[in-house]
């Protein structure tokens, strides 16, 4: 569960600000919209597929640049 404790002089903005960075860092949104429905198996492997792809060339990307 993510929890932010609120500073003696901080505004609830920054405290809001910093509980969303919370959240999105312990991954509870894509955890959240992954159980909203219902997945195919093949829906599935599309998806894990196109990530791998995703990430091969982000990779290939990197390592050429250096």
């Amino acid at each position: 569960m993510a929890q932010v404790l609120l500073g003696e002089n901080e505004h609830l903005e920054s405290a809001l600000r910093r509980f969303k960075r919370t959240v999105s860092q312990a991954g509870i949104f894509a955890d959240i919209k992954k159980n909203n429905y219902f997945e195919t198996p093949t829906e599935k492997r599309k998806r894990k597929e196109i990530a791998r792809r995703k990430e091969n060339r982000r990779f290939r990307r990197n390592k050429s640049n250096h």
